[in-house]
């Protein structure tokens, strides 16, 4: 086993959870992977180094004979008393609080690492949905040694000290007599095979890295920060375990012209002062078509004007959501002598209060206090 103390290796803290621990090996394991680093001798043996530091993090029942007692069954020399019937204060405690009594063979498969891909993707992709090609980088069958980790594509060996079952049994003497209990094999980790002559490929691991192409089907209505989970097309699992999962998280573009909260989509319409007092119809452009809308008589600034049914569908499907404008009547900031005539004119037929002008060169350059 490593000899560095694995919580060091991994750079974890003694109080790191399961989820953090197997997240920082995924992290070093693919930093150190020889494939990664055909040029760094010392990347094999950091990638060694990792992968012993998480055999003893990795296992919640090693990790604890660990943490109590600073070391492992597999660093006493293949067990000790343990495998001869001794009974020591660590195997009594380990059967009565949480050890490996009547536990079955330990899995020796390990699950293939889960992948993340993104997408980008515009409101018109959100409206009708899509079909995009990821290009991932994943784990996969070693195509030097078919999956099996040994040179050659030959099949490991048999462990000769747990004869292929992973694990070992033994009869011990307690104050209550003897009890039969059994242990992960400490000379095969619980694999129940050998490999000796390591695959020049993978090195043993049986898998390594590849470029791979996945077609995601992304579903009409979806919103920024979604993730599509597509099972088992993740890294491969080795020794029988499951094929890791992808994780394809979406980025919905920000368009311009609209804000978008749910399915409902927020706009600003410019209208001039002719539109908004008389009225109009006009068109704009929505995420996939011209939109006709009509502008009442009269339209105030700020006022919404609803668009039934041109916003986004939801994510499940059914009617689209609405689009929803907000009039912004624009002043024009330049007059020549003629409209400011009429404006003032404008003024006197409603009876208003005859605007006295900016003098300093405001909205109307001073043009309503000139005097003909």
């Amino acid at each position: 086993m490593t000899k560095r103390d694995p919580y060091e290796v991994l750079g974890v803290t003694r109080d790191a959870g399961a989820n953090d621990i197997k997240s920082a090996y995924r992290r070093l394991a693919r930093l150190y992977h020889p494939d990664v680093n055909p040029e760094n001798p010392d990347a094999e043996e950091k990638f060694k180094e990792v992968g012993e530091a998480y055999s003893i993090l990795g296992d919640a029942d090693t990790r604890a004979r660990f943490d109590q007692y600073g070391i492992t069954d597999d660093q006493q020399g293949g067990g000790g008393d343990f495998f001869q019937g001794g009974g020591g204060f660590g195997d009594l405690f380990d059967m009565f609080f949480g050890g490996q009594q009547g536990r079955g063979q330990r899995s020796s498969g390990r699950d293939g690492e889960d992948v993340r891909a993104d997408i980008e993707l515009t409101y018109k992709e959100v409206l009708t949905g899509t079909h995009r090609e990821v290009t991932i980088t994943r784990m996969s069958e070693c195509s030097a040694c078919t999956g099996t980790g040994v040179e050659g594509g030959k099949q490991p060996e048999t462990c000769p000290t747990c004869k292929g079952q992973g694990q070992v049994t033994a009869v011990r003497n307690t104050f209550i007599g003897q009890v039969r209990t059994a242990t992960v094999c400490p000379t095969c980790q619980g694999a129940g095979k050998l490999i000796k002559d390591p695959c020049h490929k993978c090195h043993g691991e049986g898998v390594t890295p590849e470029t791979a192409k996945v077609n995601v089907t992304v579903p009409a209505g979806v919103e920024h920060g979604m993730k599509i989970h597509m099972p088992g097309h993740g890294g491969e699992g080795t020794g029988g375990g499951r094929p890791g999962d992808l994780y394809v998280v979406l980025h919905v573009d920000q368009d311009a012209r609209f804000e978008r909260r749910g399915q409902t989509l927020y706009t600003r319409l410019d209208l001039t002062f002719a539109q908004a007092a008389l009225g109009d119809h006009i068109e704009i452009e929505g995420i996939d078509e011209s939109i006709p809308v009509t502008i009442p008589a009269g339209a105030q600034p700020g006022q919404l004007i609803t668009i039934r049914g041109q916003g986004l569908p939801p994510l499940h499907g059914g009617r689209r959501g609405d689009m929803t404008l907000q009039a912004n009547v624009k002043v024009p900031t330049k007059l020549s002598e003629a409209e400011a005539k009429l404006i003032r004119e404008f003024a006197e037929l409603r009876g208003e209060n005859m605007p006295k002008g900016d003098d300093r060169g405001g909205i109307l350059g001073g043009l309503f206090g000139k005097k003909k």
